[in-house]
């Protein structure tokens, strides 16, 4: 693995970062990873291995990643404005701003709201990766597949369940009220605003700068992600300094909105306005993570201590990197314990059996008892088809369970919501067939 560049413009909080991310990386089977961190107004960047193992260019501070989701942050912000400017209301439904939004049951497409798209409450299948064509019309004809593709799972409002599909029509919604395409709004809005100057919106836009591939089994991947879903993050790929800038309406968009299931003291407890909450060693801490094929990436913003911190990977156990990462920066930085993620407990509370199929778009899952757990049967599907995996899952309190095994390096965490109506997992709720 080629060793890590770093710049640094103030190493006194963070003296051993780049050691920290080399070592991480190389126990964690990373080919590149990047950090920038934002604190007490200086920026620190560091970076190691390479963007492809397939050419071993060197990864960079100034190396651009996919930031898949955190995406919707800069949706949500585009929302933020217009709110503040008079032009929109959150409680509006949205077809007041887009009169031909659709879905197939009618009734939920009439009463769905602005705040339901920003919450992910708008209880219509949210992982649509249509692909509509690289024109500047893909957003609004993903928006129009919308009324024939997007099965209801929920009443709007009663259930959270992460949707990409409802960051679309966000983005769909501030292209129309500002005018021109999204890409040109966020560019003129917030990209232009903030001075970023490492991010890409497109893939000729990208063909600029050094940017990674993701890997699978260490192997890179070509596949691109389609135009129509880019406001959720499909498409636009950054230098993680451009992460941690300061200009985002934190303030206004962090109000809790919704709780989520309890998956544990490091899960985010509640969704605010586009951003991801949580409660740390006391302290309130916002953010979002992303993820695309072969990469993942996390972004934590500390309001009340001046602390910012924007982690990558293309590859390998990526999630256990950014935990290390992330929690050695929290701690040096804004004086934060991060708790641990949940582990398998040694002695497994009792559980009522859970048995069914529960489905999306993105993945399905068969749920059985055994050995007083569960056994849980995943197969990835659509974009992300693969072979069935077979975990087993031991409960940790009723209704949540946690793998035996390690994914990607960490125990994932499912839960059961509603007498069993649900899966929670990958904060999608998947309904039982």
């Amino acid at each position: 693995m080629t060793v890590g560049v770093a710049r640094f413009v103030d190493m006194m909080m963070l003296p051993d970062l780049q050691d920290r991310l080399d070592d991480a990386a190389r126990r964690h089977g990373v080919p590149g990873a990047a950090v920038a961190v934002r604190a007490a107004g200086a920026v620190t960047e560091a970076a190691t291995g390479v963007a492809d193992r397939g050419t071993d260019v060197a990864v960079t501070p100034d190396t651009l990643f996919p930031i898949g989701s955190i995406t919707k942050t800069w949706t949500a912000t585009l929302i933020m404005q217009l709110v503040a400017d008079g032009l929109l209301d959150l409680d509006a439904p949205v077809r007041r701003y887009l009169p031909r939004f659709a879905l197939p049951d009618e009734t939920a497409a009439a009463t769905v709201t602005v705040r339901h798209l920003l919450t992910h409450t708008g209880g219509f299948e949210g992982d649509l990766f249509e692909d509509t064509g690289d024109g500047d019309d893909a957003v609004e004809r993903l928006v129009a597949f919308l009324g024939t593709g997007a099965r209801q799972i929920a009443p709007p409002g009663t259930v959270f369940s992460y949707c990409n599909a409802g960051y679309v029509v966000l983005g769909a919604l501030a292209a129309r009220l500002r005018g021109g395409t999204w890409e040109q709004v966020l560019r003129r809005h917030v990209i232009a605003p903030l001075g970023v100057t490492h991010m890409a919106l497109l893939p000729q836009e990208a063909a600029r700068f050094r940017v990674t591939s993701g890997h699978a089994d260490g192997v890179p991947l070509s596949e691109d992600l389609p135009r129509s879903n880019a406001p959720a993050g499909s498409t636009p790929v950054a230098a993680m300094r451009e992460l941690v800038r300061p200009g985002l309406p934190l303030a206004a968009m962090a109000p809790p909105q919704v709780a989520l299931p309890d998956l544990g003291a490091r899960a985010a407890y509640a969704w605010g306005l586009g951003l991801m909450l949580f409660r740390w060693d006391g302290v309130d801490v916002v953010g979002h993570d992303g993820a695309t094929l072969g990469h993942c990436a996390s972004w934590r913003v500390v309001p009340g201590r001046d602390v910012a911190v924007a982690v990558a990977v293309n590859g390998g156990d990526g999630p256990a990197l950014i935990d290390e990462v992330l929690d050695a920066v929290l701690a040096a930085t804004a004086g934060i314990s991060v708790p641990a993620r949940p582990v398998p407990p040694a002695s497994p509370v009792a559980a009522g059996p859970v048995t069914g199929r529960y489905s999306s778009p993105l993945a399905d899952y068969r749920v059985t008892p055994a050995d007083g757990g569960l056994s849980v049967v995943y197969r990835p599907q659509g974009i992300a088809s693969g072979d069935p995996v077979t975990m087993r899952y031991v409960p940790l309190r009723p209704g949540v369970f946690v793998g035996v095994d390690r994914s990607a390096g960490v125990h994932p965490v499912i839960a059961f919501l509603g007498d069993g109506r649900y899966l929670f997992a990958g904060s999608r709720a998947l309904p039982r067939h």
